[in-house]
């Protein structure tokens, strides 16, 4: 009995939340969509005087504005994702009337222009029918709830007067039947206020998500994109390598050469001179080796080559000053190149939490979707992190994205920070490997 009453309260609790929500449709319609389809016609008529040249593009830009909104809106209330359709701006010109005109073409070609302009005109009786039908219907069913009971009780009831009821009110019968339809509507409002919320994001996806083609245009457009930042991600690797060898291994190498070609000279000469020479050139070759062994852990981590990427990550956790608690479940083991992004994914995100968060605690969770590898790195620190403060992150996602992952980052002010990874693959080698533990 007690769990009906939390699923009656959770019930009404969600279905008075999709009512209010239902209501900003209705009102973002008539307040900005109408305008702005308004708006539309008088830039375009206005470009041939060239005024237009510098409305229209506005005015795009403002219905791609209300468009995202609306997307955001489709996957937070209803949990339906829109892409976003829009292809990249090309290069301009600097200056003039010549830019302006190249502004308006390149969004004019773009067919996702017109799909929001169609949008825009369907989406103000669409709203107004899916926004307000939910709210009429409660509003309607508490006015027959309340007002005939208050004025019946006042004896000011206008008789037949029906307050939305479907039979004239002139009993006190009446009065209670029109309560009973009241209470009715109110139900039956905030039952379907959801599935109109629905059905309006299901509407905006018809429009506002990209076409199959459009789909195909962006995908070429971030595979080369990615390719090139790749490119330039692997140059840069080997020039780091270069430079690591030249400036440390190498040198290193060139005085234990020097080193142990002195100490032929004076080991008839001066032997304790040579002895000293050999101690400094074995020195010198454990450290070569030692930088060696760094370098070829930065590009290939042997934990990760022995251990997988699970036995990997627990040992950056274990590395760290803090405890960390690590939960894995991979029920195998995922491809060299995907392995190899999440560890330094991982190994990024954990430097960040002992060098920046001042956290008390952090966790990982590394896990398998069926299509997606997901690691997942949360503190207690802070907060505050972003994207743009570092180029550690920056490069995770340049890395990831390479093999079609993706980063997001959630950092409010006073914490927690979470950072989601995702890289999509298949797994080898099935195995049970669950495990989760404090470091």
């Amino acid at each position: 009995m007690a769990e009906f009453g939390d699923d009656l309260r959770s019930g009404v609790r969600h279905g008075a939340v999709a009512t209010v929500r239902g209501l900003a449709l209705p009102v973002l319609a008539l307040a900005l969509g109408l305008p702005l389809f308004l708006a539309w016609v008088l830039s375009s008529v206005l470009v041939v005087a060239g005024i237009g040249l510098v409305l229209l593009p506005l005015t795009i830009v403002a219905t791609r504005n209300l468009a995202t909104l609306h997307r955001r809106f489709a996957t937070e209330w209803s949990g339906v994702a829109i892409a976003v359709p829009y292809r990249p701006a090309p290069a301009y010109s600097r200056f003039g009337p010549r830019r302006a005109w190249q502004r308006v073409r390149w969004m004019l070609r773009d067919p996702a222009t017109w799909r929001d302009l169609l949008w825009l005109l369907a989406e103000v009786p669409v709203g107004l029918v899916l926004g307000l039908f939910p709210g009429a219907a409660i509003a309607t069913g508490i006015e027959g709830i309340v007002v005939p009971q208050l004025l019946w009780t006042l004896g000011v009831l206008p008789n037949g007067f029906g307050f939305g009821t479907i039979w004239p009110i002139r009993t006190h019968t009446d009065v209670w039947l029109a309560v009973g339809e009241g209470v009715l509507l109110v139900l039956v409002g905030l039952l379907v206020a959801p599935w109109m919320l629905r059905v309006h994001a299901l509407f905006a996806r018809l429009l506002l998500a990209p076409t199959r083609k459009a789909e195909l245009v962006l995908r070429v457009s971030h595979l080369t994109r990615t390719r090139t930042e790749t490119v330039d991600a692997q140059a840069a690797e080997l020039r780091r390598i270069e430079r690591d060898l030249h400036d440390g291994a190498q040198a290193r190498l060139v005085a234990l050469s020097m080193s142990i070609g002195l100490a032929e000279d004076l080991i008839t000469r001066d032997p304790e001179g040579a002895r000293a020479l050999l101690v400094e050139a074995r020195r010198s070759s454990g450290e070569a080796l030692s930088e060696l062994r760094d370098l070829v852990a930065g590009i290939h981590p042997p934990v990760l080559a022995e251990r997988g990427l699970d036995g990997a990550v627990r040992a950056l956790a274990m590395a760290l000053p803090i405890p960390v608690e690590t939960d894995v479940d991979l029920p195998g083991r995922p491809q060299a190149p995907v392995e190899s992004a999440l560890y330094f994914a991982a190994a990024e995100a954990l430097t960040n939490v002992a060098k920046h968060s001042g956290a008390s605690a952090a966790r990982v969770r590394l896990e398998y979707t069926g299509t997606h590898l997901r690691l997942a790195v949360q503190d207690t620190g802070r907060g505050g992190a972003s994207l743009d403060a570092g180029t550690g992150l920056r490069g995770v996602a340049r890395r990831l994205s390479a093999l079609d992952g993706t980063l997001a980052l959630s950092s409010p002010p006073d914490g927690p920070t979470v950072v989601l990874m995702e890289i999509p693959c298949v797994l080898s080698s099935p195995k049970t490997s669950r495990s989760s533990e404090t470091a």
